[in-house]
């Protein structure tokens, strides 16, 4: 975990990402890189006018002034060294381009969530950036506040044993020195009583495998049931006092992204606290 990088727009909800960003460094530790993306306007007339270029010279001009405020801010403040980028591609092929130039292993970013329709249609940068990165992503919720991560709940269905992606998240968490507890969801008006018995034997046998695989002695294991996904998993979170939840997001066809959008998207509008997404075919 040698690399965070860290997408702005300089709203307080990005600010918000960098604090956890920072914070989080220090204990890893690990170089930040904190980028900030616009989509230049890009017209012949008004390019041969010459007003686009104007344009684009004051956004970046004034991109890369926020830009060294912070990087001064941060290093006076925290004594930490950060760099910084700006693209003039759009949001997701900034995060991309700039993630495999410098080899980032996690992007952190900021969350503000969204409702009904906007949500179920067009999502967030963040969720569109879970969806289509494929890349390892943090999102921590606008009002978060900075805590180091003591407990982390794994939820999975699929039972992944991948081992680069379980030894991300394990290193990950031995990093924070936090404690592991992998979760089942079974749904009560969805599933049958063949699915529950199926979850409870799956979640057993593979509570036992990670901790034998990786050696967590505090590992521990939760069924969870309720009738919407997103709903028992926040109010499991906020009865036993999680810090971070981790999924693993998998691809859908078009169709199914856009009318059903995946738990791990979804959870990234309602968490209240950092959610990580993994991408199954993270380092394939």
């Amino acid at each position: 975990m040698k690399h965070i990088l860290v997408p702005t727009d300089f709203s307080a909800c990005a600010d918000n990402a960098l604090e956890f960003a920072i914070q989080s460094a220090k204990i890893l530790p690990a170089q930040i890189t904190l980028l900030h993306s616009f989509e230049v306007i890009d017209n012949i007339y008004t390019d041969y006018m010459g007003a686009n270029r104007e344009f684009n010279r004051t956004i970046l001009d004034d991109a890369e002034m926020k830009l060294k405020k912070i990087k001064e801010e941060t290093l006076a403040k925290e004594g930490l060294e950060i760099e910084t980028c700006v693209s003039k591609d759009s949001l997701l092929a900034a995060i991309k381009e700039t993630a495999n130039t410098i080899k980032a292993d996690l992007v952190i970013m900021g969350t503000q969530g969204a409702k009904g329709i906007i949500e179920k249609l067009w999502g967030s940068r963040t969720a569109t950036a879970i969806q289509k990165s494929g890349l390892p992503i943090m999102a921590i919720p606008e009002n978060y506040k900075w805590k180091k991560p003591q407990n982390i709940l794994f939820a999975s269905n699929q039972f992944e044993k991948d081992k680069k992606i379980l030894n991300y998240i394990f290193e990950l968490a031995g990093l924070y020195m936090a404690n592991v507890q992998v979760a089942v969801f079974t749904d009560e008006n969805k599933d049958n009583a063949a699915t529950l018995l199926e979850n409870e034997r799956n979640l057993a046998e593979y509570a036992s495998y990670l901790t034998e695989t990786f050696h967590e002695k505090t590992l521990t294991s939760m069924h969870l049931y309720g009738d919407k996904f997103e709903d028992t998993l926040q109010d499991f979170v906020k009865e036993n006092e999680m810090d971070m939840v981790i999924m693993i997001t998998y691809q859908h066809k078009y169709w199914d992204r856009l009318f059903n959008p995946s738990a791990t998207k979804k959870m990234s509008y309602h968490t209240h606290i950092p959610l990580l997404a993994i991408p199954i075919d993270f380092g394939a």
